[in-house]
């Protein structure tokens, strides 16, 4: 059986960004930055639409905080559909249907990382599709995920691929969490990051490992 791809803590990142969110944080008034993330075309009245990767059946009640917690700001989203609801193996229709469906109409995908999710063939589909999009993509380490013995953390294999490339961010539940403007911040820094930078030639997976 494959193994998992593995990364470091996530808390070793955090002090990365204290300067965007200065940057921001002097550029644009207040009342601006508590509209749609930092700041939008429409300020206030359209909510940007965030995509929300997940093992559903290890880490719902985190994407029901997730969500509770910005549902004012973003536009969460995942997909609950029929197909994922009864494991369909027809991966192209599946495919086709997370792109059309979920990713097309976002911004940003945002996978929640628990213990089992580096095995789930789901959440590789949709990291997939969200980088055949060249949309910005989040990698969380949620509270639950608990380290290998040599102190790093199994990610699904697409994702570390882009961590390791210097496309994905990787940070902790409890950062991205902390309010709607750190939240806004880590996208927007996620939406910065040079496409060229994406790696996506992995073969999907075809069944789930964990």
């Amino acid at each position: 059986m494959p193994e998992p791809e593995c990364v470091d803590d996530a808390n070793s990142p955090i002090d990365l960004f204290p300067m965007l969110d200065a940057f921001l944080s002097a550029t644009f008034p207040q009342e601006m930055q508590l509209s749609v993330g930092y700041y939008g075309s429409n300020f206030g009245n359209v909510k940007r639409k965030v995509f929300v990767s997940y093992h559903h059946a290890g880490d719902q009640a985190y994407y029901n905080a997730f969500s509770q917690r910005f549902h004012d700001n973003y536009d969460v989203i995942s997909d609950n559909s029929l197909e994922r609801r009864v494991n369909s193996d027809d991966a192209e229709y599946v495919m086709r249907n997370i792109r059309e469906n979920y990713i097309t109409g976002s911004s940003c995908t945002i996978v929640l990382v628990g213990n089992q999710t580096w095995g789930r063939r789901y959440v590789d589909w949709e990291i997939k599709a969200t980088l055949d999009r060249q949309h910005s993509l989040i990698g969380v380490q949620l509270p639950s995920l608990r380290p290998l013995p040599n102190g790093l953390y199994s990610v699904p294999g697409r994702l570390h691929d882009n961590i390791q490339s210097g496309y994905a961010l990787w940070v902790t539940w409890a950062d991205i969490t902390s309010s709607p403007q750190r939240c806004a911040g880590l996208i927007e820094a996620a939406a910065s990051r040079n496409r060229v930078f994406i790696m996506n030639g992995r073969d999907r997976l075809v069944r789930n490992l964990a």
